[in-house]
């Protein structure tokens, strides 16, 4: 049982933001001291990526765990109430984010997922990004 008014729940969710994200800023912030540049949401491009480069048709996509139903992560748990309209939201995002990356792909550009619980481990996340953009020189 929830035990928020509705009210209050719709107050909550509302404080919940699409970018700009805690783990996107954190990301990006490694990214500009290692070099890098960018640019942010691309609406242009399907599912707007959160940072983009556009010399090299790169596009890093961040997803919360939670909303994007990351498998095998704690964090992404179904809610105890109103499940089926929990695991109906899951699907959307899943099938959403899926049919994104294959756009992009299919305009050719190469995507890489960052998850939220990968931003705790810094060097292991930076190695992976560095080795999906290349040197920071190379176009």
């Amino acid at each position: 049982m929830d035990t928020l008014t509705p009210k209050e729940r719709s107050r909550r969710m509302s404080l919940i933001r699409s970018k700009d994200t805690k783990p996107e800023v954190q990301l990006r912030s490694m990214l500009h001291a290692e070099g890098y540049r960018f640019r942010l949401h691309r609406r242009d491009l399907p599912g707007a990526p959160d940072i983009v480069f556009p010399s090299r048709r790169k596009a890093i996509l961040v997803h919360g765990c939670f909303w994007h139903a990351h498998e095998g992560c704690k964090t992404a748990n179904i809610p105890k109430t109103r499940t089926d309209y929990w695991q109906l939201k899951f699907a959307r995002n899943k099938a959403r984010d899926m049919e994104n990356e294959s756009r992009l792909h299919h305009l050719g550009w190469q995507t890489l997922v960052v998850w939220e619980c990968e931003i705790n481990e810094k060097a292991k996340l930076l190695r992976t990004v560095v080795a999906f953009l290349g040197s920071k020189n190379s176009q």
